[in-house]
C-alpha cells in the first residue's frame, strides 16, 4: 500500500538534509556584519535539530543553550503550508509551516530542511484528517461525510425527508396562492 509506504518513510525522517546548513551559511554572509552572531547560532540549530514523527504526532527538538520542544498531535494541527524562497527553491526545500488554533498568527511548528517536503504535507494532510475523523467505518466525524461525495445512509434518508416535505409545502403554498411563489 502506497500510504504506508509513505508514512514508513516520513517516520524515518530525523535529521534536515544537508542542504539546509548550505541555506544557514548564505543567510549568515548575507546578514553581513550580522554574521558574526548568525553564523554561531545558525551552526547550533542545524547540528541541534531533530525531528520526529510517530503514530501520535510531530517532535522537534532544537537548541543548547536556550532549548525548544514541541510535541503536536496531529489532532491540533488546523493548517499546513509550504513555504519556499528563492534560495531555498535553488536548494530543492522548502518550509512546511503546521499552524494550530492557538491564537498565533504565525505557524506553530516549522518544519525544515526536507527536499520530501510535499510527502511530509501530504503525510500530515492524511493524519490531521484520520486524528479528526477517527476510525469510523461510516468515514464521518459528527455527521460530515470524511469525503466529498460519500455519504452516511442515515444522512442521505434525513436529506430526503427534508426535500420531500419542502416539495410538499411548495406544492401547498402554490395551491393556496394561486401560483405565484
Amino acid at each position: 500500500m502506497k500510504s504506508d509506504g509513505n508514512a514508513a518513510r516520513i517516520f524515518a525522517l530525523e535529521r534536515p538534509d544537508p542542504a539546509l546548513w548550505k541555506l544557514y551559511v548564505i543567510r549568515a554572509i548575507l546578514s553581513g556584519p550580522g554574521m558574526l552572531i548568525a553564523f554561531p547560532y545558525l551552526y547550533f540549530r542545524y547540528h541541534t535539530l531533530r525531528y520526529r514523527f510517530d503514530d501520535e504526532g510531530i517532535h522537534m527538538k532544537v537548541g543548547i543553550l536556550f532549548r525548544r520542544e514541541v510535541n503536536l498531535t496531529y489532532a491540533r494541527i488546523q493548517d499546513i503550508h509550504l513555504r519556499s524562497g528563492f534560495i531555498q527553491r535553488w536548494l530543492g526545500l522548502a518550509d512546511v509551516q503546521v499552524q494550530t488554533a492557538s491564537g498565533n498568527a504565525g505557524a506553530e511548528l516549522v518544519i525544515e530542511g526536507f527536499r520530501e517536503f510535499e510527502q511530509i504535507r501530504d503525510f500530515l494532510y492524511m493524519r490531521m484528517r484520520g486524528a479528526r475523523g477517527g476510525e469510523q467505518a461510516a468515514g464521518t466525524h459528527s455527521g460530515v461525510p470524511a469525503i466529498a461525495g460519500e455519504a452516511p445512509t442515515g444522512m442521505v434518508e434525513v436529506l430526503s425527508q427534508i426535500r420531500d416535505e419542502l416539495r410538499r409545502t411548495r406544492e401547498a403554498l402554490e395551491r393556496k396562492g394561486g401560483g405565484d411563489v
